[in-house]
């Protein structure tokens, strides 16, 4: 029975391999208990950002994995639900029924440019759909910063939550397993269980009927309309779907961050980052989605203090030294993603499903 409905959660795609499966209840464990074996804002904001990676990188992979379309307005989209939340609850007092309003009216928002975006670019050739959705994802992060009295430009704005949500609360008075549930901690779950939720819903979208049309266009498009599927109308669904659960990660993140600014909503480099998880988890398969973010999000925040301690160590060797200085981590974090791909060429998680079935 439990088996049952443990496959019935995850849709029936179960990992299929004892390692994968392995690292999956590992990291499931460590994010849902993550308020209470740290300590420290740092360790808590980088779990938070995990779950938050994980489901807009997932909904990125049923376009590029999934479905074969590259798109660039991926942020645009995320920025549009982080600016939806942050800019109702800038503009009034914070409550419950502004950031339902907010996610509301950028969800909308998210569908009709979604929906526009994808109606007049994915009729033609990928490389020119790339390029539109590109400039159209530009041009919204340059609107973003200019409307400076609205939006905040460049600086963005801070905004208030409602009580619940501020650290000075506290639900217990007394310690939870040494902790105070606070603010802090309520809205960490707020988010962990929502991004568990979106996550189970895109892994019964892909084992879907619906899914499997779209792995068939990712295929051979030709070959999946000449059996009868409108492939354009399948191209624009998976197009709005991806770009709403893509909202919902940036409601997510500005109700955590409390804060909304182009360069961390909007900012080319959240593409790059998304695409560089994508590859290193592995495409075509949500829980690369899981174990890339992870892997990244944790390198992004603790290599460079890694490096540091190393390079202390290392003070007698003054070439080595220079080498492992924390000013270089982004040379050593690129020289990493390099070797993944190189030693993993389908992804972590490509590599671990295809030596699970060479073993078989």
């Amino acid at each position: 029975m439990t088996t049952a409905l443990f496959r019935q959660l995850l849709s029936d795609d179960q990992p299929r391999s004892r390692v994968l499966s392995g690292l999956l209840v590992l990291i499931f464990l460590g994010l849902l208990t993550a308020p209470f074996i740290t300590s420290g804002a740092r360790p808590l904001n980088t779990a938070a950002t995990i779950c938050i990676y994980i489901i807009l990188v997932a909904s990125y992979d049923l376009l590029l994995g999934y479905t074969g379309i590259v798109s660039f307005a991926h942020t645009m989209f995320f920025g549009i639900g982080a600016y939806g939340v942050g800019l109702a609850l800038a503009s009034q007092n914070p409550s419950w029924g502004w950031i339902f309003v907010g996610v509301v009216l950028a969800l909308i928002l998210t569908l009709v440019l979604a929906l526009l975006i994808g109606l007049f670019a994915l009729r033609v050739r990928a490389i020119f759909y790339s390029m539109i959705t590109l400039a159209v994802a530009s041009s919204f992060a340059v609107f973003a910063s200019q409307l400076s009295d609205f939006t905040g430009g460049e600086d963005g704005k801070t905004f208030r939550v409602p009580e619940l949500l501020t650290p000075g609360f506290q639900l217990f008075e007394n310690y939870i397993f040494g902790r105070t549930v606070d603010g802090k901690v309520i809205t960490y779950y707020i988010v962990f269980f929502a991004c568990l939720l979106l996550f189970l819903f895109l892994l019964r979208v892909v084992n879907s009927p619906f899914g499997r049309v779209l792995q068939a266009i990712r295929e051979n498009e030709f070959r999946a309309e000449a059996l009868g599927y409108r492939t354009v109308l399948y191209r624009v669904l998976a197009n709005c779907l991806a770009a709403l659960v893509a909202a919902l990660a940036g409601a997510l993140m500005a109700l955590w961050l409390r804060y909304v600014g182009p360069k961390t909503m909007l900012g080319f480099e959240v593409m790059t980052d998304i695409l560089l998880i994508v590859v290193i988890g592995g495409m075509g398969t949500l829980y690369g989605a899981v174990i890339g973010a992870t892997l990244f999000i944790i390198a992004q925040n603790y290599l460079k203090n890694v490096m540091a301690q190393g390079s202390e160590a290392l003070v007698d060797y003054p070439v080595l030294a220079q080498i492992f200085h924390p000013d270089r981590w982004m040379l050593w974090l690129g020289v990493l993603f390099i070797l993944s791909v190189y030693f993993f060429p389908m992804g972590i998680v490509g590599k671990l499903r295809s030596s699970r079935q060479g073993d078989k």
